[in-house]
């Protein structure tokens, strides 16, 4: 990692950008249309969700506080990761099933709601909610779409691994500010993905106006990330 701090090479940011760029030759040499494009970076959200619960997991406890005090700080986790589990995966259910519904119409739904079978018991309905629109998904997104899905899942997890664990930043992490962390992104990020893509899909998704879209995407990433993972950001941020 001192090597290469040492040459200044941002390993997760060309993770990133590369991942990024698949989309783009998704749109220019496979025909993707805007539904792939927003279910692709719906996708992209859980697996945001799933590092996230990693890193609420790796938190380190405060220095400050005594032995005692920081069993009870990481078993605090085992409320947190399961609250965080069901609000998110309840609030990516709804987000999915409006964008089936509102990119392919009510047949988008078909064989992708809640899961058939008993409900599940009290909040968790919320994850098997999740579960079905994720199978459905699955179902009629095509193999190169999925691959473009495990990109970024590597991607997010070069930057987990290289800035989370080695750069240290699970010792000042707080699992509160972990829990909302999210749902931030998405807002900012699906206010310009979702607004954009009802334009393309009123006019028929050109091409160019999805590449447009795609390096929009691109670029509110790479500001998150430089925004996220800069110190002289974070301390600026912290303060009132």
């Amino acid at each position: 990692m001192k090597l290469f701090e040492k040459h200044n090479i941002d390993i997760p940011m060309i993770a990133l950008v590369a991942a990024n760029a698949i989309p783009l030759w998704g749109v220019l040499y496979l025909g993707w249309d805007v539904f792939y494009i927003v279910l692709l970076y719906w996708l992209e959200n859980l697996v945001i969700g799933f590092y996230n619960v990693l890193k609420i997991a790796f938190a380190k406890a405060p220095d400050m506080v005594g032995h005692v005090s920081k069993w009870f700080w990481h078993l605090g986790k085992l409320f947190l990761i399961p609250f965080f589990m069901v609000h998110y995966g309840g609030f990516m259910a709804v987000h999915g099933m409006f964008i089936l519904f509102l990119l392919k119409g009510p047949k988008g739904l078909e064989g992708g709601g809640p899961a058939t079978g008993p409900a599940w018991p009290c909040f968790f309905v919320f994850l098997q909610m999740l579960i079905g629109v994720v199978r459905h998904v699955y179902l009629i997104i095509p193999p190169q779409v999925k691959v473009t899905v495990l990109a970024l899942f590597v991607s997010h997890g070069i930057s987990f691994v290289y800035h989370y664990l080695l750069g240290g930043e699970y010792a000042t992490a707080k699992p509160k500010d972990l829990m909302s962390g999210p749902y931030s992104r998405i807002v900012v990020m699906h206010i310009t993905i979702l607004g954009g893509a009802f334009l393309l899909a009123v006019i028929r998704s050109p091409a160019a106006l999805l590449i447009v879209l795609v390096l929009m995407k691109t670029i509110m990433d790479i500001k998150l990330h430089i925004r996220s993972h800069n110190p002289a950001t974070a301390a600026a941020d912290e303060q009132p």
